[in-house]
């Protein structure tokens, strides 16, 4: 008798034992984080203790280190013993939340750490709190990778983000993380294109630069942002026996509307933004469906004057965004400034 493969009732099993394993890996990455954070918690009580810290402490951790050494095995080091105690140092006020019931009775609930301990030593080294906590609830949020995770941080995401909103706005983003609500909450200004390992000073063109933002699109998607996946490039339409063509085209799912991108490689000029508009006219009258969002359209350009774009677009705008692009790490102590001063 001929068995007939199930290949449904495999698949269900294979389900159910791999989001077993996810269920252990995750377990076990909360148990030996939220330990880490006890050691740490442990070992700055005990250095309070010392009569003189600075070198009580360097003797505890060195003796802490041995001990645990031949104890566990590897990964005890002096380093990463110390790590821990920065990482209970940085965490320390989110250690307990009191809650009061109606007969105020305080309970108190452990924190929660949901990332992995290497994320979390990414974190520990971000001085800033607001920025820490953004980074943490978008590492959260959107399943980042260490190298993604690292990859933001590095690209100063968090400062590129605060740049362009208001004092209350930039509150939100360590609370909530980035929401996307509306086109301006897609747009950064400048994006970081690093990893195209284009130096600035050798020659190319707009269509190497669109070859390299192909050949690097899992990183593109990443700088981007939330909800984007990718349409076309190169994406032709044709009206009054005339060929026209987008350079890059993405759908961004949040928002459910088409976000169109136009490279310009050197300064940007008032035509490239009537460009933009005609492309995005085309799409909300010809492309979208009834029930999709209007058109987005975004110059990504190497220079551009805000004034210009400002008395280019009309006062209203929501759809025509121009931002420039870095082929380098932006310096994090110039955005900040950038920051204070727009806010001061």
């Amino acid at each position: 008798m001929k068995t007939t493969i199930n290949t449904a009732f495999y698949n269900q099993i294979i389900d159910l034992l791999q989001a077993a394993r996810n269920s252990v890996v995750l377990a076990v990455n909360q148990t030996m984080v939220l330990t880490y954070f006890k050691i740490g918690e442990r070992i700055v009580k005990e250095e309070q203790n010392g009569k003189d810290r600075a070198e009580y402490g360097k003797s505890l951790l060195l003796g802490l280190s041995n001990v645990l050494t031949k104890e566990f095995g590897k990964g005890f080091s002096v380093t990463n013993i110390q790590q821990m105690r920065n990482f209970y140092l940085a965490y320390e006020k989110q250690q307990t939340l009191s809650v009061k019931s109606k007969k105020a009775i305080k309970q108190t609930v452990s924190v929660i750490f949901n990332l992995s301990w290497s994320h979390y030593l990414i974190l520990v080294r971000i001085e800033n709190e607001d920025e820490r906590k953004f980074y943490e609830i978008e590492a959260s949020k959107n399943n980042w990778s260490v190298r993604e995770l690292d990859r933001q941080v590095n690209s100063s995401l968090y400062e590129r983000l605060c740049i362009s909103k208001e004092k209350e706005e930039i509150v939100k983003l360590s609370k909530n993380g980035q929401i996307i609500e509306k086109a301006f909450d897609l747009i950064k200004d400048p994006y970081v294109l690093e990893f195209l390992n284009l130096e600035e000073k050798t020659s190319y063109n707009e269509t190497d630069l669109e070859q390299a933002l192909i050949n690097k699109l899992e990183h593109f998607l990443l700088e981007l942002g939330k909800g984007f996946t990718f349409v076309g490039r190169q994406v032709r339409f044709t009206f009054d026996e005339e060929h026209f063509r987008v350079d890059l085209v993405f759908y961004n799912r949040l928002l459910k509307c088409f976000v169109l991108i136009d490279l310009k490689i050197g300064k940007l000029k008032h035509q490239d933004l009537g460009q933009m508009q005609m492309y995005v006219n085309y799409y909300d009258r010809f492309v979208k469906l009834e029930e999709e969002n209007k058109t987005i359209g975004i110059v990504l350009c190497k220079d551009k004057k805000d004034t210009m774009v400002e008395i280019t677009l009309p006062e209203n705008n929501e759809q025509i965004f121009a931002s420039k692009y870095e082929l380098i790490l932006p310096s994090k102590k110039e955005l900040q400034k950038l920051i204070e001063s727009k806010n001061n």
